[in-house]
C-alpha cells in the first residue's frame, strides 16, 4: 500500500466541534473547567491501538484496547491495530506475532492492521519514515520547528546543572537562533542533528472526555526569582531520521482519520505537544479520553518490565478470554447495571464514554469471581466452548496421572474423559482452571490416605452410626449397576437416614407427658436426631469415599466415581474401622 501524496493546508487555529477535540492555544488566564459529555459520538468512531513490540501484551494495554474497541464497534465505527517499531533498539523480535496472538485469543478482531492490511496503511510505522521525515521538514518550513545540533554530552552537562540549581531540566532553545541558512547549510554538511518542536508559550486548552477542560502553563521561578514560561521543546525526529513517538502518532492518526484516542492518564502530558503540531499542521484533532492507571494493591502503578499482569500468564492458567476482558473493562468505566457481569456482545451493547478519574486498584477476587461465572455459564450451554474447557481439562488430568498412576483401574481414555465431563458439570460454577480443579477434586480420579476416622457422636457421646454400618453397605451396594445415579443414590442414603433414624429416636407419646402439645415436643426432638444421623451418614460416606475432601452432594460425587470404585473405598474404609476397633 502506498502512501498518501502530502497534502499541506494552511496552518488555523484548531476549533473542533461536536465529539471531536475542542482545543487550541489559549491564552494567560485560568481554565474554566466544564464537564465531559459521556454521550457517545453520533457518527461512527475510528479508533485504534497502536502498542510497541517491545513485550508481552500487559492488562493495562488490554483494557486501552478493549476501550477503543468497544467504542468503535458501539458507534459502527472501524477498530485499526497500528505497530509502532520506530525504535529498533527496544523491539523484541517475537513481540509483534505475540501481539497479534493475544488480541485475538482476548476476541478483539481489529478492521485494518498490518497483517490485513486496510485504505490507509501501511500499518506498521517503520514503513512510514519517509511521511514522517517529510512532515518534520514541513514544520521546519512553517517556522513551528528548528534543527538541534547541540552533542549528547552538552545535553547532559545542562541537565545537571539545571537539577543542582533546582530547574526543571527542559532545553533552554540553545540552537533555537541559528538562522535557516545556517541550518540548512550545516544538515547539507551531515552534521548530525535531531528536528524539535517548538512549544508555543501560551497555554494549550483542550477538552478531555474524561477530565473536561483541562490545560495549564508550566512556569518556574528562575535563579533571580523571575517567573518564567517553560519550553519543553520535545524531540520529533531524531540524528538517524526516525521520528519519535510526538510525530509519528501525530501524522498516523491524522492520516489514518482517527476520531477518538482512549489511552493512559501517563500520555496526558504529551496531549499538549500533540495538539501544538495539529494546529501547526492546520489539521482537526481527535477527540481524547484519558483514562486511570491500573494501581496493585499498595496503590503503585503495574510494571510491565517486571512482567506484572502479562496476558499471557492468565491465558497459561486457565482464565477464559471473556472472563478477563470483562474484568478488565470494570476498571475506569461506569455503567448502571446492577450486575458486573457482561458478555463481549453486552459491553458493546451497553458502553458509553462514562469513565471514571483518577487510578483504579486492581482486585484480583474479582476476576476469579467472573471465572466462576463463565465456568457456571459454559458448563450449562455446552457446545464447543463446553468441548474446548473440557479437553483442557483433560489433558491436565492425564499428565497427574501419568506423574502419578492411580491404583485403581479407570477404564479406558473415553472413560476418563466422560468423567471428566461430568465432573465439570458438577463443580462448573466453582471452577478456575485445570490445575486447581485437580487439586481440589484429585479423589474424583484417584484413591488417596484414608484420615483417622472420627465419629459424629449424639449428645450422650455415643457413636450416631454404631452398629449401623453393614445396614449402609447393604443399601448402597443394593443398587444396579443400570440405576446408579445421583437420582437414585439421594433416594437410598435418604431412606438409610429414615431407617436409622426410627430404630435410634423412636420417642412415644408418654400418658402423663404435661405438654400442652407432646406429640409436637416428639416430632421435634425426632426432627433433631434426625438431622444428627444425616450428618453422620454424610460425614462418613465422605471420609469414606471422597476422603474427607470437601467438594460437592455426596450423591453428585458417588455417581461421577462409580458404583466399582465407590464399593472399592467402602471396603476399605469399613475394614480400617473393623481394624481400629477393640
Amino acid at each position: 500500500m502506498h502512501l498518501k501524496a502530502l497534502s499541506y493546508p494552511r496552518t488555523a487555529q484548531l476549533s473542533c466541534v461536536g465529539t471531536r477535540c475542542n482545543s487550541g492555544i489559549a491564552q494567560r488566564g485560568k481554565t474554566t473547567r466544564r464537564r465531559p459529555s459521556h454521550q457517545l459520538p453520533s457518527t461512527p468512531a475510528r479508533t485504534r491501538f497502536a502498542p510497541s513490540p517491545t513485550g508481552n501484551l500487559h492488562l493495562g494495554s488490554l483494557r486501552t484496547a478493549l476501550f477503543n474497541y468497544l467504542l468503535a464497534k458501539a458507534t459502527s465505527g472501524q477498530f485499526l491495530l497500528r505497530i509502532e517499531d520506530t525504535d529498533k533498539t527496544r523491539t523484541a523480535p517475537y513481540a509483534e506475532e505475540r501481539l497479534y496472538e493475544d488480541l485475538t485469543w482476548a476476541g478483539l478482531k481489529w478492521d485494518e492492521g498490518p497483517d490485513i492490511g486496510g485504505p490507509y496503511g501501511p500499518y506498521k510505522q517503520s514503513e512510514r519514515t519517509l511521511l514522517y521525515q517529510q512532515h518534520a521538514e514541513k514544520l521546519l518550513v512553517l517556522g513551528h520547528a528548528y534543527r538541534c545540533f547541540c552533542s549528547s554530552e552538552r545535553l547532559n552537562t545542562l541537565a545537571k546543572q539545571r537539577n543542582r540549581l533546582g530547574l526543571h531540566s527542559d532545553y533552554d532553545r540553545a540552537c533555537e537562533g541559528i538562522s535557516t541558512d545556517e541550518s540548512n547549510e550545516r544538515a547539507y554538511k551531515k552534521e548530525p542533528h535531531v528536528v524539535r518542536l517548538k512549544v508555543a508559550r501560551d497555554s494549550v486548552v483542550w477538552s478531555d472526555l474524561v477530565y473536561g477542560r483541562v490545560g495549564r502553563t508550566k512556569r518556574q521561578k528562575d535563579i533571580a526569582g523571575q517567573e518564567k514560561v517553560l519550553f519543553e521543546d520535545p524531540i520529533i525526529l531524531k540524528s538517524d531520521g526516525m521520528p519519535t513517538y510526538h510525530l509519528a502518532n501525530v501524522v498516523d492518526d491524522h492520516f489514518m482519520k482517527i476520531t477518538h484516542v482512549i489511552r493512559a492518564a501517563e500520555w496526558m502530558s504529551s496531549t499538549p505537544k500533540h495538539l501544538i503540531m495539529y494546529q501547526a499542521f492546520g489539521w482537526e484533532a481527535p477527540a481524547f479520553a484519558h483514562v486511570g492507571l491500573l494501581q496493585n494493591q499498595e496503590r503503585q502503578k503495574y510494571s510491565k518490565r517486571k512482567g506484572d499482569l502479562d496476558i499471557r500468564r492468565f491465558k497459561e492458567e486457565g482464565i477464559y478470554p471473556e472472563a478477563l476482558l470483562n474484568y478488565v473493562a470494570l476498571y475506569g468505566w461506569s455503567h448502571t447495571r446492577h450486575s458486573e457481569f457482561f458478555t463481549l456482545p453486552e459491553l458493546i451493547e451497553e458502553f458509553d464514554l462514562k469513565f471514571t478519574k483518577g487510578n483504579t486498584m486492581v482486585q484480583p477476587h474479582k476476576l476469579l469471581f467472573l471465572q466462576k461465572k463463565y465456568s457456571e455459564k459454559i458448563a450449562v450451554e455446552g457446545g464447543p466452548r463446553f468441548d474446548s474447557v473440557v479437553d483442557q481439562i483433560f489433558q491436565h488430568v492425564q499428565q497427574e496421572l501419568q506423574k502419578k498412576p492411580p491404583c485403581e483401574d479407570l477404564g479406558s481414555a473415553f472413560d476418563l474423559k466422560n468423567r471428566v465431563i461430568k465432573l465439570f458439570q458438577l463443580v462448573g460454577p466453582r471452577y478456575v482452571n485445570p490445575q486447581a480443579l485437580f487439586n481440589d477434586y484429585e479423589y474424583f480420579f484417584r484413591s488417596l490416605d484414608l484420615l483417622e476416622y472420627n465419629p459424629v457422636l449424639d449428645p450422650d457421646g455415643h457413636d450416631q452410626l454404631e452398629g449401623c454400618l453393614p445396614l449402609i453397605h447393604q443399601e448402597i451396594s443394593g443398587i444396579p449397576s443400570d440405576d446408579w445415579d445421583s437420582a437414585v443414590l439421594k433416594t437410598t442414603i435418604q431412606q438409610v437416614i429414615d431407617t436409622i433414624t426410627e430404630q435410634r429416636n423412636y420417642i412415644p407419646d408418654e400418658p402423663g407427658n404435661n405438654s400442652s402439645a407432646p406429640g409436637e415436643v416428639a416430632t421435634q426432638e425426632k426432627t433433631l436426631r434426625s438431622k444428627a444421623v444425616y450428618r453422620a451418614i454424610h460425614y462418613y460416606l465422605r471420609w469414606a469415599v471422597a476422603f474427607g475432601r470437601p467438594g460437592p452432594a455426596m450423591h453428585d460425587t458417588m455417581a461421577v466415581i462409580g458404583r466399582k470404585e465407590c464399593f472399592q473405598r467402602l471396603a476399605n474404609a469399613r475394614k480400617l474401622i473393623d481394624t481400629a476397633d477393640p
